[in-house]
Order: structure tokens, then C-alpha cells, then sequence
């Protein structure tokens, strides 16, 4: 085989070409099926690309009668991971309010109030959320739920079996 022939030279400039176009081009497609980061700038989306996230709140038998119309915290970030690193390092002059929003990079946080029938829907961004609810009576019932939102429609469901913490109130 010559390898100083000119078709030769020519069909690997044209299969390097090739190759990268292919690289280039699967490089491509990942990259347009990554959800959103971090929004872009607030209020840019008018509701485009949002999920429609259902709350429903499924109280245990021993919790009956409570008042289920009680209010959902959706937090871009896991706020008990950044309380832990707040606490772990002085920060002289730093409120956790503003350390929070500073580890929450323009993202806003997302307030829902669950109806009598103990359901809410909110429009939010695809991403990764954390849902904080807390159910008053006799005893209190606390919710921690990392969210992975995606789609069009989601339902999230809070009942006995992922409850976070159960505590006696006074």
C-alpha cells in the first residue's frame, strides 16, 4: 500500500473530518437533553419549560381531623445541608438568610398552601428541589423530600411512609 498517494490523503482528511463532525454532533445532542441549571435570568422563562408540580398530603389514621391546608417550602438547594456548612465555618458579619441566598444563585424559593382537601399545584422549573412541610397537632409531622422535577405534570405525594421526623408537641 503507497502511502504517499494522494487518495490516500484525501480519504483520511475526509474520515477526520468525519469523525469529528460525529463527535461534535453527539456532543451536541447530549447537551440539548441536560435539564436547565439554574433558570437563566429571573422571570426570563414566562412559564415556558415549567412542570407542573401536584402536592397531595396523605395524613396518616392517627393524624385525621388535623387541618391539612398547610403550607409547602420548595427550596432550589438542600437547606439543611446548607445550615450544616454554615455552622461549620465562621462567617463574621454574614446572616444564614444571606448565606442561604448566596448558595441559592438567584433561584428563588417556591411557597404553595396546601386546600382543605390537602392539595396544591405550582408551576416550577425541571431541576433538582427540596420540599419542607410541617403538619401541626397533637404531633408534628415533618417532611424533607428531595424532588427530581421533570416533564410536563408531576405528582408528589406526602404520606406516613416518607415522613422525615415525627415529633411531640407541647
Amino acid at each position: 500500500m503507497n502511502t504517499q498517494s494522494l487518495g490516500y490523503h484525501l480519504t483520511t482528511a475526509l474520515l477526520r473530518v468525519a469523525l469529528l463532525a460525529v463527535i461534535i454532533g453527539a456532543g451536541w445532542n447530549i447537551y440539548r437533553q441536560l435539564p436547565s441549571g439554574d433558570g437563566g435570568a429571573a422571570g426570563a422563562d414566562n412559564g415556558a419549560g415549567e412542570t407542573a408540580l401536584q402536592i397531595v398530603l396523605r395524613p396518616a389514621p392517627k393524624d385525621e381531623g388535623v387541618a391539612i391546608n398547610i403550607p409547602v417550602e420548595l427550596y432550589p438547594v438542600d437547606v439543611a445541608a446548607v445550615q450544616r456548612e454554615f455552622g461549620f465555618e465562621r462567617r463574621p458579619g454574614v446572616r444564614f438568610e444571606d448565606f442561604l441566598k448566596e448558595r441559592m444563585k438567584g433561584r428563588a424559593l417556591v411557597k404553595a398552601q396546601l386546600d382543605e382537601n390537602g392539595q396544591a399545584t405550582v408551576m416550577i422549573r425541571p431541576g433538582k428541589w427540596w420540599l419542607y412541610a410541617v403538619l401541626t397537632g397533637s404531633e408534628n409531622v415533618e417532611w424533607e423530600l428531595p424532588l427530581n422535577v421533570s416533564g410536563r405534570q408531576q405528582t408528589v405525594e406526602l404520606n406516613a411512609t416518607n415522613i422525615y421526623a415525627r415529633t411531640k408537641s407541647f
